[in-house]
């Protein structure tokens, strides 16, 4: 907060979803007044009980009230992921930005590491060109380039956040364990990088309280085949992992299958190159103190 008591950030994020109410939560540490959207009534309630100002919005129509309070709005997260007819906020503003954000400092984009596509195993990084191959993340793509040239039209630095595959309190192997619902799928050399939501939360303020723009992976350090996560998980639980299981031979869903289409290994090397230190660098990392904290569960 400012000496005079003023706000000095007034966030907006859209779709304040598990990242969403994550990086919320960062901005509130930092004294920031945050609002947040979401389709459901009932959220709500959950939003509000975090700090976070909750609006309906339905991907489509504004209210009056959610219209109101986008004016004073200095640093806006999108989190909502665009679909065939493109990105709902860029819809709404036909690209210009300052037409429902007169006051816009900063905004952040929470893209995917999808756009990479597949790449072999082999390492990528924000120079990495773009090879898309589900529909979702060619979506992706058209989203991040109008967010960069809506951003160029206002005046303001975007970020572009490129998340892998994120987990944390209450979404993670632990709880896939004690559902019953964890698998040790195999396809050899595949691996996975993966991300804390926390540590999402506290990229975006890095970069927020930097007016920081531009591509930034947003991963841990330790891509590692998705089997391994679940033995150390079953490990740490003191349970018997699932048995391994032939990639080929499972009954997967088309979106399931489809991210085993793309292998590679993601650097987090620009941001950590700026100062940033990640809380979880990697799941073993990361698993140990969801264990021994206790909060891993729903």
């Amino acid at each position: 907060m400012a000496d005079d008591g003023a706000v000095l950030m007034r966030m907006m994020i859209f779709g304040a979803g598990y990242s969403g109410q994550a990086i919320a939560a960062e901005a509130l540490k930092a004294g920031a007044e945050v609002s947040g959207t979401t389709r459901s009534p009932e959220k709500s309630a959950l939003l509000r009980q975090q700090g976070i100002q909750p609006f309906l919005f339905d991907g489509t129509a504004l209210s009056a009230e959610l219209r109101q309070s986008l004016a004073e709005v200095t640093h806006l997260v999108q989190s909502i992921a665009p679909g065939a007819a493109g990105d709902s906020l860029l819809t709404l503003t036909n690209g210009d930005l300052r037409s429902l954000f007169p006051k816009l400092e900063w905004a952040g984009y929470l893209s995917t590491v999808g756009v990479y596509g597949d790449h072999g195993g082999a390492w990528v990084t924000e120079d990495t060109p773009c090879r898309p191959v589900s529909q979702r993340s060619v979506e992706r793509v058209a989203a991040e380039e109008g967010w960069q040239v809506a951003a160029e039209m206002a005046g303001i630095p975007v970020a572009i956040l490129r998340l892998s595959g994120i987990y944390g309190p209450g979404r993670n192997g632990f709880v896939n364990l004690a559902q019953g619902t964890a698998r040790r799928l195999v396809k050899p050399g595949q691996v996975f990088n993966r991300i804390r939501v926390e540590d999402i939360g506290r990229a975006c303020r890095f970069l927020i309280e930097r007016q920081l723009g531009g591509i930034f992976n947003i991963t841990d350090a330790e891509p590692a085949p998705p089997q391994d996560v679940v033995t150390e998980a079953a490990r740490l639980m003191g349970v018997e992992p699932p048995p391994e299981q032939a990639f080929e031979t499972a009954e997967l869903s088309p979106m399931a299958r489809s991210f085993y289409g793309e292998n590679k290994r993601v650097s987090n090397a620009k941001l950590c190159n700026l100062g940033f230190e990640f809380l979880f660098p990697d799941y073993r990392t990361s698993l140990r103190q969801l264990w021994s904290d206790a909060v891993w569960k729903p």
